[in-house]
């Protein structure tokens, strides 16, 4: 390699031609052709088809990804209209329960309600009869005691001691016909309205 960079090195300059770029050359022509011709051919036989094949599948990808970008789109606003029709949904059933609550609450205290006044009126007519049934019983106790009384009293006077039986019939009989206290007032008004010295 040394002796050939020599070699060249000591030829004179006059034996190498200048060379013009602008000159046509017939053979350098007809190998750049060949060899340009060939490399053609390798490249469009193996170099070419991968570079095609990468850039489709490249493509192919890019393509696949918009449509997969497109779905997945589509499906986020089906979903999401979905989820907007379950909230709307949703806040109905809750206007609905709360509405049924208010009718319930209203409904329960209205029959709480009645159902302490009927408990009250009750009451007060359980207490009516007991006082009523209580008021009887001293009327009667008071007549027991009257009649006793009377029976004793009358027996002194006469000092005799009737029949136990026929002195209690005939007091009985006496007393039952006095109108009560509520009766003479009562009597006694009507008598006092039907009075003609009433209007002066």
């Amino acid at each position: 390699m040394h002796n050939l960079i020599l070699l060249l090195q000591s030829v004179p300059e006059e034996a190498t031609p200048k060379a013009n770029l602008l000159s046509p050359n017939g053979g350098l022509m007809f190998w750049t052709l060949i060899v340009f011709l060939i490399l053609f051919f390798v490249l469009g036989k193996f170099v070419f088809p991968k570079i095609t094949a990468a850039v489709e599948a490249r493509e192919k990808a890019l393509e696949d990804a918009i449509e997969g970008a497109k779905r997945d789109r589509e499906e986020a606003a089906k979903y999401l209209d979905e989820q907007r029709a379950a909230i709307e949904t949703a806040r109905n059933d809750a206007q609905k329960i709360l509405a049924e609550g208010r009718s319930t609450g209203e409904k329960l205290r209205t029959e709480m309600m009645e159902e302490t006044r009927v408990q009250q009126q009750d009451m007060l007519d359980r207490a009516r009869r007991e006082i009523e049934a209580e008021r009887n019983r001293a009327i009667a106790e008071m007549r027991r005691e009257a009649v006793d009384l009377a029976i004793a009293g009358a027996s002194r006077v006469i000092e005799k001691n009737l029949d136990q039986k026929s002195n209690r019939d005939i007091v009985e009989k006496f007393l039952s016909s006095i109108p009560t206290a509520g009766a003479v007032g009562e009597a006694k008004k009507s008598e006092a309205d039907s009075s003609p010295y009433a209007d002066a």
